[in-house]
């Protein structure tokens, strides 16, 4: 019943979704201890950014660390889980309340924090695969270019206006699509093979299939089917055609048109002419290089059974 999810500590966000995550915090927390315990369910509340990382760093004790939050502070908790020795990894389990949610979706879970408690609840756990780039984990995405520019520009958007979701994000590639179709130079070696050179709008590198709030930008992507999959994006393409591709990767429908070029590989060096923008499950991440590797079935995770 309870996924053997022992001592739990739930490290939440309550500033996620403008304020939303203070309100699942209050309706998750009964649950989680009606089910477990009181003593079996310890309550972290971040205060700022990196203080995620740092409470997953020193989770000791914990069994089960829930992320309660937005791709940010479950990406943050990734990074400090990610620090410890595997035998002593808890398990992390996700009750997404931010405006994506795409490590959520790819694990099956529920954006309503009361069906993603019961979820983890009856869940069981798997063990699934972890990025790095340059240092950094990810567990769903990382980009360059274009679709990163969006991300970012998404992000600034929503501490202005107070939007969220796929609405706000299409609202972003729009903008972007229409003033910002810029294209970056590289070269690239995948899985120590000879260098290539290339030219992208965007360059996709997925642990799983979703980015921008369900955008199925790699279809064919797995959390624990051992290999990065990658999703470039070549030019020449109109601003017409790029607002159609833009529409068309929502659902997945991308894939195939002749600028768009799918691979796959457990390691990557990309080296850009000139600085890209990047992102990092909707984080700003800075350079020029970049190392990617995955480490395969390194984390364990509590989804749905049936996932």
């Amino acid at each position: 019943m309870d996924a053997n999810l022992g001592h739990v500590l739930l490290i939440a966000n309550p500033a996620a979704q403008n304020g939303n995550g203070a309100k699942a915090i209050e309706a998750v927390v009964p649950l989680l201890r009606e089910a477990l315990g009181d003593r079996n369910v310890v309550l972290a509340r971040t205060v700022g950014p990196h203080h995620a990382t740092d409470l997953a760093k020193r989770a000791q004790g914990a069994d089960t660390v829930i992320a309660l939050g937005g791709d940010g502070v479950i990406h943050e908790i990734v990074n400090g889980l990610m620090q410890r020795d595997g035998f002593e990894r808890p398990a992390l389990g996700v009750i997404p309340v931010g405006s994506g949610n795409d490590f959520a979706r790819s694990l099956g879970i529920s954006s309503r924090p009361d069906i993603a408690c019961d979820q983890i609840l009856r869940g069981c756990q798997s063990a699934i695969d972890v990025g790095c780039a340059n240092g950094q984990w990810f567990m769903e995405t990382l980009s360059f270019g274009l679709d990163a520019a969006i991300a970012i520009d998404t992000m600034e958007r929503r501490k202005k206006s107070g939007k969220s979701g796929t609405a706000l994000y299409m609202e972003s590639g729009f903008d972007q699509l229409l003033h910002h179709l810029d294209s970056y130079r590289y070269t690239a070696s995948f899985d120590g093979g000879e260098p290539v050179s290339g030219e992208s709008i965007t360059f996709a590198v997925q642990n799983g299939p979703y980015y921008g709030g369900g955008f199925k930008i790699c279809p064919e992507a797995r959390l624990d089917d051992g290999v990065l999959d990658l999703c470039i994006a070549h030019p020449p393409v109109s601003v017409a055609k790029a607002i159609y591709l833009f529409l068309r990767a929502k659902g997945g429908g991308h894939v195939g048109f002749r600028n768009i070029e799918m691979l796959r590989c457990t390691t990557a060096h990309i080296e850009f002419e000139q600085q890209p923008p990047a992102q990092v499950d909707g984080e700003k991440l800075q350079g020029r290089v970049f190392d990617v590797r995955l480490d395969p079935a390194s984390l364990r995770v509590i989804a749905p059974l049936g996932q």
